[in-house]
C-alpha cells in the first residue's frame, strides 16, 4: 500500500473517533475512488504514491467544479459543502507552483530540448509534466510553454 493511501486510511479513523462528518465523508470518498481505480482494468494492482495523487486531483478538480455550478445556481449551502470537502483534500495535495516557479521549470524544459518556437509545445510539455508533478493544472502549463517559446 502506497505512504500516501495509508496516511488516508489512518486519518480517516482519526476523524472518525472525533466524529468530524465532512473529514470523514471527503477521505471514505477519496478512498473509495482509489479502490475504484485500483480495481479498473483486466486485473486489480495496487496504485503507487503518484498514481493515489493523480486520483486525489481529480476528485479535488470535480470539488472546485462544482462549487462553481452551485455557485452559479444559487445553492449557498451545497457550494459550501464543496469547498468543505475542497479543503480536506487539499491537505494531501502537493503545494501549487507560483507563476515565478512554473516559468523556472519551463524555461528549463526549453532549454533541455533545444525547442525554440510554438511547434515544438508537445516536446517540452514531455519534459515540464513529469517536474510539476501536480502542483499546477495543464492549461496553465500549456500557457506558460506557449508564453516562452512565441516570446523566445
Amino acid at each position: 500500500m502506497s505512504e500516501l493511501k495509508a496516511r488516508l486510511r489512518d486519518d480517516l479513523s482519526i476523524a472518525m473517533k472525533a466524529r468530524d462528518e465532512v473529514t470523514t465523508a471527503t477521505l471514505r470518498m477519496a478512498l473509495t475512488a482509489i479502490t475504484t481505480e485500483e480495481v479498473a482494468g483486466k486485473r486489480a494492482r495496487v496504485l503507487s504514491d503518484a498514481e493515489v495523487l493523480a486520483v486525489l486531483l481529480r476528485e479535488a478538480k470535480k470539488r472546485r467544479e462544482a462549487v462553481d455550478a452551485f455557485d452559479a445556481a444559487g445553492r449557498v449551502e451545497l457550494a459550501d459543502r464543496e469547498r468543505a470537502e475542497s479543503a480536506v483534500l487539499d491537505r494531501y495535495l502537493p503545494t501549487p507552483l507560483t507563476g515565478a516557479e512554473l516559468a523556472d521549470l519551463v524555461r528549463a524544459a526549453i532549454v533541455d530540448t533545444g525547442a525554440g518556437d510554438p511547434s515544438q509545445l508537445g516536446q517540452v510539455m514531455k519534459v515540464v509534466q513529469p517536474r510539476v508533478a501536480g502542483r499546477a493544472g495543464g492549461t496553465q502549463i500549456v500557457e506558460e510553454v506557449k508564453r516562452q517559446l512565441s516570446s523566445g
